[in-house]
Order: C-alpha cells, then sequence, then structure tokens
C-alpha cells in the first residue's frame, strides 16, 4: 500500500497515520515496522518519526488469523425476552460485536454464551442494530431467523424507534430541531466520519432537556441509523458530545469511558405477534454523575 502524506497529516506520527489510513491496530502497525515492511521515501523509519506533507508512505501489513465469534461467560443486563427476541441494556465500554482489535469480551461472545446460537451473519448474530463501545443502552437481540429478518425489515422502514440521551458542550440555539446533513467517511481516517456531500443521509432530531451554563442535555431521536451519526451531527453544529475522544475532546478526570451518549428508550411491534413493545432504561451511574456534576457547577 501507498499513501502520501496531506497537508492535515504533517507532523503526525507515522505508526498513527499508517493505522488510520489502513483502519488497523497499531499494534498490527507495529509488529510491520519491526519487521522492515514499512518505509518512507524508501527508508524504513522508526514509529514515533514525525511526518511532512509529501512523506511517500508504503507499506505492507501482515494477513491477520480470520475472526470467529465464540461463546463466553459474561453477565447480560436483560431487559426482556420470550421465544424469538431479547431486549439487553449494554454497558458503556463494551464493544457490540467482535472486530480486528477486539476479539473478545463483546456483546456478541456474552449473547453466544447465554443462547449458544444466533441466526444471521456468523460475526453479526442476532444483531438488528448496533451501538458505539462507549455508548451504553438498549439492544433488541433477534433469536429466530424470521424474528431477524422482521425486524431487519422494520429498521429499514424506520419503524424502530431509538431515542438516546446525550451531554453536549455549549448549548443549542433552538430547543429542538432536525440535522439533516449526510454522513461518510473522513478521507484522511477511515475510523472516522464526517458530513459530506458524498456521504449518505443521514437525519437526527434533538430537542433540549436542560441547559446549563456551559453544557446542555439533549434527547435524540434517530431517522436513520449511521456508524456514529449522533456524535457526528453534533460536532457539525458545534456542539460535540461530552467526552467525545474523536468528534470533541477527552474530559480529565471523566468518570465515563468515553462519550456521554445513551440509548434510552427502544420501540417496535413484536415481528410474530405486532404487539406494541417498548422499552425506557436510565442513564448509568457515570452519566448520571457526570450529569449532576455539570447541573450543581453551572447552576
Amino acid at each position: 500500500m501507498r499513501h502520501v502524506v496531506a497537508p492535515d497529516e504533517a507532523g503526525s506520527r507515522l505508526d498513527v497515520t499508517i493505522a488510520r489510513h489502513a483502519a488497523a491496530p497499531r499494534s498490527r502497525v507495529a509488529e510491520a515496522i519491526r519487521q522492515g515492511d514499512v518505509r518512507v521515501n524508501g527508508e524504513p523509519a522508526r514509529a514515533s518519526r514525525q511526518l511532512v506533507e509529501g512523506d511517500l508512505l508504503e507499506y505492507e501489513l501482515a494477513e491477520v488469523a480470520p475472526l470467529v465469534a465464540t461463546p463466553e461467560r459474561i453477565d447480560l443486563a436483560i431487559v426482556y425476552e420470550d421465544e424469538d427476541l431479547l431486549v439487553v441494556d449494554k454497558p458503556a465500554g463494551m464493544v457490540t460485536h467482535p472486530a480486528h482489535g477486539t476479539r473478545s469480551g463483546t456483546l456478541v461472545n456474552a449473547l453466544l454464551g447465554y443462547l449458544g446460537t444466533l441466526p444471521g451473519d456468523a460475526l453479526r448474530p442476532g444483531l438488528v442494530h448496533r451501538l458505539d463501545r462507549d455508548t451504553s443502552g438498549l439492544l433488541v437481540i433477534a433469536k429466530t431467523p424470521e424474528a431477524l429478518s422482521g425486524l431487519g425489515i422494520a429498521m429499514k422502514a424506520r419503524r424502530i424507534s431509538r431515542e438516546y440521551l446525550g451531554l453536549v458542550h455549549g448549548s443549542p440555539e433552538f430547543d429542538r430541531g432536525t440535522l439533516d446533513g449526510p454522513i461518510g467517511r473522513e478521507p484522511h481516517n477511515r475510523l472516522k466520519y464526517i458530513v459530506t456531500r458524498e456521504g449518505r443521509r443521514a437525519i437526527t432530531h434533538y430537542e433540549v432537556v436542560e441547559r446549563f451554563a456551559r453544557h446542555s442535555e439533549l434527547r435524540f431521536r434517530l431517522e436513520t441509523g449511521r456508524t456514529h451519526q449522533i456524535r457526528v451531527h453534533c460536532a457539525a453544529m458545534h456542539h460535540p458530545i461530552y467526552n467525545d475522544p474523536v468528534y470533541g475532546r477527552s474530559v480529565p478526570g471523566s468518570p465515563l469511558p468515553g462519550q456521554a451518549l445513551h440509548a434510552w428508550r427502544l420501540a417496535f411491534a413484536h415481528p410474530r405477534t405486532h404487539v406494541e413493545l417498548a422499552f425506557e432504561s436510565a442513564p448509568p451511574p457515570a452519566y448520571a454523575r457526570v450529569r449532576a456534576t455539570l447541573a450543581a457547577h453551572e447552576a
């Protein structure tokens, strides 16, 4: 693979730049550097090398072992379960399904440990939607092929209602509004997304729950489900999610592992009985502590 360092990448470390460009873990990049499979302008270089605009990076990353989702005994917070589906409350810090860099300890590993088998994709069995690692809250899981198909159709038809609570920096001008901006990958960082004309349409509705002096709590309702959608849209309106290390900034000393975002409400028609179901989940203690601190200090 080849990559020419862009102006906004100047000053970045070699290993960080390659990891972003290749969407690969830095550990994998570090091994390639140790093996001599990474060159800058035709010469070997250290992982910490500071890059300049126009540097030519040439690299080859070793193949990684195939991903396999295996059962693991991990506690699940089950909100509802029947013969067709279950609703779980995912904690912040848990990855939804295995991926390169996170092969165990995911929600899917826990689900397979609890149920044994699930329908659908081998790495995403039973999943109808997903949550970012550090976003907590409600997810519906299909236990049968019929439920997976029915819920998938409902999701595409926008008949599954998903609402979130989030703390943001600053205070939006209006009490409620709609963020309608297409989302696509950031050209120089495949792990990050931006609002771009070349992206897929994304729609987020928001309402201000409470305003503090320098922060606010918002309620979000998703009309579409793009990767990082709420986080990208909040950053685009200059009110990034509190403690978001990718689209905003980390807050020193925060009890949250990442962004202050919680999927608090989930509603849909049961795929077999067609009975309307609705579930709610209070934000986790770390979120509640941050909110209380902001309310007390910014009254």
